[in-house]
């Protein structure tokens, strides 16, 4: 119990850095095109046009950054404190040609909507009638004013000294060819649901600056690269056993060209050894790409091999291409090794064998609930229910995937009355009835929500919760 503690706080954590981002990918994606297009060395070289990037990195992806984090923290108002903070901290930097103040944006933003929030809790509700309005925008402009100030001469110039000595330690990890080990930790936090904090909390600030010098970064290749997962989907449509085989093509396309990473980390925590395929792939591809100095002009999300050609500068092609190959056939390797040589039936064998039990027994049975290793939670009937929320880390992948296989089968069973939608964890609504999730995110869901009754999953494409569900709803 201890151990999942920490791994939901951890979680938590790295859901709030990458809830910073992850809402303004799209910024960052429409600036690595840009760029990509149109600076002197892109596809297409436009003096006008390029006159966007150094604004859009300065100024616009800093402060969406700063207003995302204000708003998780206190709705819009924080958001627009937030924001008025923030330029504090991108001109104390040095503004246009100083650091762009992603990291100051991720201090600063949180920092100053808790602060107006401190400040509103004693003093809003002796707030006369009729003067609210007056209150909340001067009070706002005022603390958000003297924290720009701040920013100007404290925080902006500290955090552009810290940028500087992270940017430095990841050069100098680079150039002394480690950068491959990265991989040892990297693919293990990625199984345990932090692949969105890992890439969009640490790797694409950091990248991004080194693309605003370099016109790419390797550093947004290492947690996207699908070649990892990919080899060890193949391994198990070679020699999986069972539902894990079979549904491993579909997981596989979802994977690769969906982009969603999450969908194969089920496979690996059904046979924890595999993550030994995940090191060794991740490893090889960032050392090939260390090798042909690959690298993207922005962050791909999602993690698509559409996605990675798409932000691919000229003349990198065949080296992003080559990294993700040499990745999936090294996984593929060691995973097929891993599968053909274990001893043990893995936890899939174990499930058809409980299910086998219960069609001798012509009943349910909590042991085999227990072999499955699926939640056991009473649905309340469908006359209840209103609204069935999807939920994951970060609210756009595997909860999406997972809402619209739901929202399928509910449409098939007449649900129709009933809402289905996807979202962050952290943005739970209120409002809603049933929460699904994979069981190691159920944690976290129970303390966001603990009203509301909560579904584990292991396996996102293909559980058998999605019909054990719709069936305890119908009745």
């Amino acid at each position: 119990m201890a151990k999942k503690g920490v791994r939901a706080k951890v979680q938590k954590f790295g859901g709030y850095l990458s809830g910073m981002v992850m809402p303004n990918i799209a910024a960052f994606i429409a600036w690595g095109l840009i760029t990509a297009l149109f600076i002197p060395d892109g596809w297409y070289p436009n003096e006008t046009f390029a006159q966007l990037v150094d604004p859009m990195i300065f100024y616009l992806l800093p402060l969406l950054i700063g207003f995302t984090g204000g708003r998780m923290v206190y709705e819009n108002r924080g958001g627009v404190v937030a924001a008025i903070a923030t330029m504090g901290v991108i001109v104390g930097s040095g503004g246009i040609g100083g650091t762009p103040m992603f990291l100051g944006a991720m201090i600063m933003g949180p920092l100053a909507a808790y602060i107006i929030k401190l400040i509103d809790k004693p003093i809003l509700p002796k707030v006369r009638q009729g003067l609210e309005m007056l209150y909340n925008n001067f009070s706002a402009g005022i603390i958000g004013g003297a924290l720009a100030l701040l920013g100007v001469k404290g925080i902006g110039p500290i955090v552009s000294g810290l940028n500087s000595i992270l940017g430095a330690g990841v050069e100098a990890i680079v150039n002394a060819g480690l950068l491959p080990l990265a991989s040892v930790l990297v693919e293990p936090a990625k199984i345990l649901f932090l692949n969105n904090v890992i890439n969009h909390g640490i790797f694409t600030p950091l990248g991004t600056e080194q693309a605003l010098e370099a016109g790419k970064s390797i550093l947004f290749l290492i947690e996207t690269n699908p070649g990892p997962g990919l080899g060890i989907l193949l391994a198990f449509m070679v020699f999986g056993k069972g539902a894990s085989r079979s549904s491993a093509p579909g997981a596989a396309f979802i994977h690769f060209i969906g982009g969603i990473h999450e969908i194969y980390f089920p496979y690996v925590l059904m046979k924890p050894t595999l993550i030994l395929a995940a090191i060794g792939g991740g490893a090889s591809g960032v050392l090939t790409f260390s090798l042909l100095n690959a690298g993207l002009t922005a962050s791909p999300s999602p993690g698509s091999i559409i996605a990675l050609m798409a932000m691919t500068p000229r003349g990198n092609y065949f080296a992003v291409i080559l990294g993700v190959i040499i990745a999936t056939v090294v996984s593929f390797l060691i995973a097929s090794l891993i599968l053909k040589t274990s001893k043990r039936k893995d936890e899939e064998d174990i499930s058809e064998a409980a299910d086998k039990m219960e069609e001798m027994k012509g009943k349910k049975s909590s042991v085999a609930d227990s072999f499955a290793g699926q939640s056991t939670n009473q649905v309340t009937p469908a006359e209840n229910v209103n609204k069935v929320v999807f939920a994951c880390d970060a609210g756009m992948g595997s909860s999406a995937m997972g809402a619209s296989l739901l929202r399928d089968k509910f449409k098939k069973a007449e649900l129709t009355d009933i809402e289905v939608t996807n979202t962050a964890i952290n943005n739970l609504p209120s409002d809603a009835d049933i929460v699904v999730t994979h069981k190691d995110l159920t944690d976290r869901a129970k303390n966001k929500l603990p009203n509301a009754q909560h579904v584990s999953v292991e396996n996102f494409l293909n559980s058998p919760k999605y019909e054990e569900l719709v069936q305890q709803l119908k009745k």
